[in-house]
């Protein structure tokens, strides 16, 4: 679900309650006068006066809702964020007993789902926990005078793995290098951050193309799904029947504002965006140009070079070698992809069959699901240096140049006319070894 709400402190009522029956209502109206709280703030209504009432009105510091009579508990949840102002701890309770339900509940950002019969003590615990949160210090940003890191994933090919790869980097940033990571996939149609993450995607990503004028800070803190404490993604699965018509400028916007409330910002960037959209480059440190060893890949690899060359040249630009099949026959040599780009592969990832396949049926990350395997040690590694170079490391030349230059400066191909017909020298090779 697509609404966190966070610790904010206030001047706000302490508790407001909005229960189906005058069960739930007698259980509640006791701890809240243990606890200090106005019984009368406990009213009848459940989950949709809840919407109405604070439509109209301040946010308390602890929101109890029913869902019993909720048809659809997870949207109801959604209209309630609407209305609901950050820094409340949202605590709902129902009948149903799905434990789908409760994760999908607790990821939308409420604090606990209560199951019915409510008993005194499930109800003290729950708004003991609300009360710690309420009162927690407010914890210093880690890495607060870091620059904002800000990477770009784009595939040459469809294919090529680069929404997994994405998927592990941002997984990697948050877990491993301890940043609050934003990861916004812009394929609106197709995107598959969000299925590789086992989440919901949400209407966040299609509301603010729809709507650019209300992406804000709070518009990015209700919109984003919570993966873990420091990752949270912006994905779609927009209706295929429908094309989306976008000038660029809500995806410019998301950019914006992720800017400000993470510490580093992933983007799957379908390449097709660089067509419609270049100006998404414009503040983008880092690019990760995702290819395979074939000779379509090479092409649209020296194209993307080129391109990011002439539009991007502020960018830092990585080259990964995909779904190396090792001892498989290759389209193309690595020796004679890199000679054809004019320029070193930064990372070779091998393919591992069993990893993926793990990856999927637990809906995690490679990198996870695959931490400390030689197979994801390669993108760790580039994890480790693109943040570096983001924090004002410089990158050194040895490990391959970022710049899309070739290591030696008037060697090879200058223009991009030639860069093709060194390409096309290596398809006799290929057809060759066909016959």
């Amino acid at each position: 679900m697509n609404a966190p709400w966070t610790n904010r402190p206030g001047t706000r009522e302490p508790f407001v309650g909005f229960v189906c029956d005058e069960t739930t209502a007698e259980a509640i109206r006791p701890i809240a006068i243990e606890l200090g709280w106005a019984p009368e703030k406990v009213n009848k209504g459940g989950l949709r006066n809840a919407v109405q009432t604070l439509s109209v009105s301040a946010s308390p510091h602890v929101l109890f809702v029913d869902l019993s009579e909720s048809g659809d508990p997870l949207n109801d949840i959604n209209a309630l964020a609407e209305v609901c102002e950050p820094g409340t701890v949202v605590i709902a309770s129902g009948q149903v007993n799905d434990v789908r339900l409760y994760r999908d509940l607790v990821a939308s950002g409420i604090q606990d789902y209560l199951l019915k019969p409510l008993n005194p003590d499930m109800l003290r615990e729950a708004f003991a926990t609300a009360q710690a949160l309420l009162n927690a210090p407010k914890q210093v940003e880690v890495g607060e005078e870091r620059p904002h890191c800000s990477i770009a994933v784009i595939g040459t090919r469809g294919g090529v793995g680069a929404s997994s790869l994405v998927t592990s980097l941002a997984w990697l940033t948050s877990e491993k290098a301890g940043r609050t990571t934003a990861l916004l996939d812009l394929d609106v149609h197709f995107g598959t951050a969000a299925l590789a993450l086992d989440l919901e995607p949400g209407r966040g990503l299609t509301d603010a193309i729809e709507n650019p004028s209300r992406i804000d800070g709070l518009f990015i803190e209700r919109a984003m799904v919570k993966s873990s404490e420091r990752l949270s993604i912006l994905s779609a699965e927009a209706p295929i029947n429908a094309p989306i018509i976008s000038d660029g400028s809500a995806f410019y916007q998301l950019q914006e504002e992720m800017r400000a409330a993470f510490e580093c910002t992933i983007t799957d960037l379908p390449r097709a965006m660089l067509v419609n959209h270049p100006h998404l480059m414009s503040d983008v440190q880092i690019a990760v140009i995702v290819t395979e060893l074939t000779l379509a890949a090479a092409r649209d690899t020296i194209r993307i070079l080129s391109w990011m060359k002439s539009n991007a040249p502020q960018t830092q630009v990585f080259v990964v070698a995909n779904r190396v099949q090792a001892n498989a026959p290759l389209e193309i040599s690595r020796k004679d992809f890199e000679g054809s780009i004019e320029r070193k592969i930064d990372v070779a990832i091998n393919f591992d069959a069993k990893l993926a396949a793990q990856a999927a049926k637990l809906g995690k990350p490679l990198a996870e699901v695959g931490k400390g395997s030689k197979t994801m040690a390669p993108l760790a590694d580039l994890a480790t240096r693109m943040l570096a170079l983001a924090d004002g490391a410089a990158e050194p030349v040895a490990k391959g140049s970022g710049s899309g230059k070739s290591a030696k400066s008037g060697e090879g191909k200058s223009s991009l006319m030639g860069k093709f017909a060194d390409l096309k020298s290596l398809m006799p090779k290929r057809a060759a070894k066909n016959k």
